[in-house]
């Protein structure tokens, strides 16, 4: 049984029963079935069923936003926000979805021509994690339906409320039997799945972990895979920025979901002519950060996602303590049966550290000093990760400087780095491959089929 627990409580919400093997089988047979159908149903009747889910997560996002801070602890206006970035997500493929789709004419050098045709290829398994335990999943289910493949989810075993949630929307928007279903399993049945020839393509965002052993598992049975895996962004700061709009995002970049992002900024690296007045108003505002009942507006941050997850980041802070770091303040449990920690400040963290190796999944937040840009950006680099960055300044060639040399597979200038549906998503190095959203989303997982045509 999977066990649903209250991270702000501490009680027990419900208890969803783990699919048996004989179950598995007969859920594999129904997308595969699912699939011969779902392929010959025009891209306009896909996209119209894309309307419809959207609908179904606008007119129950109270619900599922419920759902959300019940199971993993986000505040309810964050989850709000994130059940209709989904919906927004939903229109977006069935909108502009079907123009990504249409055949790509090319006049070939020696005569006649060739065009390229996006045909589905048949079911895709997602395995997703807890922290955005809708918005992740989306990022994948929009583009599958559209593009005539079909989906199972191995959801997060936290977030199966959520899951049985998402499969809902879709049947309730007229989804045939078959399109999308939740699978309730545990980790240790993901290989057999992978293997199975009724599964195309694997997707997956989670750890570094999980993505080595998904990307091996894909690997032996010759099958696509994107990644989507750690992070520990970068956010820089230089003279010419606007000192207290940076501040301001660098605090939401470590609260914002209790810190529980993999592309919120984690390490503020900021030029020597500044550090000190950015750590002094960084510091007192992420002083007057409040935890508490993440259904009250007035609660800046809920819990972390379980007290597994809260002991995780409290190690993980003892660790950078050994290395030679120093806690300003915060990163305490906070009393009471829920996870609760508060929010805090490391700094002198020494860039050799092994911590620095490793990714800090809460609220709290690594300060680096930087001389001149050139540190900056070596600083930046220093980590074997390259998901996302923040840079901040106003100066045009500091700006492409960053944009050319910081590795990561995304770069916000002058803002905090989000995921948006028209925008490619994905990151380099040991933050994974292959990209999510946009066009490139829609076709990770097709067949990009050439057509050779006589003159």
């Amino acid at each position: 049984m999977f066990r649903s627990i209250n991270p702000a409580t501490g009680d027990e919400i419900a208890t969803y029963p783990e699919l048996t093997g004989a179950e598995v089988d007969a859920k594999l047979d129904k997308a595969a079935a699912a699939f011969r159908d779902w392929r010959d149903v025009t891209i306009s009747e896909r996209a119209a069923l894309l309307e419809r889910i959207a609908e179904e997560y606008e007119a129950n996002d109270d619900r599922l936003a419920r759902m959300a801070v019940a199971e993993m602890g986000k505040t309810h206006a964050s989850a709000l926000a994130e059940v209709r970035k989904c919906a927004a997500a939903f229109r977006y493929y069935a909108q502009q979805g079907p123009t990504m789709l249409e055949p790509v004419h090319i006049d070939l050098s020696g005569g006649g021509s060739a065009e390229v045709r996006y045909l589905p290829q048949g079911p895709v398994l997602a395995i997703m994690p807890w922290n955005f335990p809708y918005w992740q999943a989306v990022r994948f289910i929009a583009p599958t339906i559209l593009a005539g493949n079909v989906g199972l989810l191995k959801h997060a075993s936290i977030v199966q409320g959520c899951a049985q949630l998402m499969e809902e929307m879709v049947i309730a928007a007229g989804g045939p039997d078959g399109v999308f279903q939740n699978l309730a399993i545990k980790s240790a049945a993901v290989a057999d799945i992978i293997a199975d020839d009724r599964i195309v393509a694997v997707t997956l965002t989670g750890s570094e972990g999980a993505g080595r052993a998904v990307a091996e598992q894909a690997g032996r049975a010759l099958k696509k895979v994107v990644l989507e895996l750690g992070g520990s962004d970068p956010f820089i700061v230089m003279p010419s920025a606007d000192l207290d709009a940076a501040v301001k995002q660098a605090v939401t970049a470590r609260i914002q979901n209790t810190g529980q992002s993999c592309i919120c900024g984690k390490r503020m690296i900021v030029h020597a002519d500044i550090h000190d007045a950015f750590l002094a108003k960084f510091a007192a505002a992420m002083r007057a950060v409040t935890a508490g009942d993440p259904m009250d507006a007035a609660t800046d941050m809920g819990p972390l996602s379980s007290i597994e997850q809260r002991d995780t980041v409290l190690g993980q802070l003892a660790e950078a303590k050994i290395a030679g770091a120093r806690l300003l303040f915060g990163g305490e449990a906070l009393p009471g049966k829920g996870a609760f920690l508060s929010a805090g400040i490391l700094v002198d963290l020494p860039l050799d550290s092994p911590f620095m190796a490793e990714e800090l999944f809460g609220p709290i937040a690594m300060v680096f000093r930087a001389a001149d840009i050139e540190e900056a950006i070596r600083i930046a680099n220093a980590i074997p990760y390259g998901l996302g960055s923040s840079v901040w300044t106003n100066d045009p060639d500091e700006q492409e400087r960053f944009v050319r040399d910081i590795e990561a597979g995304m770069t916000a200038i002058n803002q905090m780095l989000a995921s948006s549906p028209e925008a490619p998503f994905g990151g380099i190095k040991a933050s994974g491959h292959g990209r999510e959203l946009g066009p490139y989303g829609l076709h990770e997982f097709m067949n990009l089929k050439t057509v050779l045509r006589s003159a």
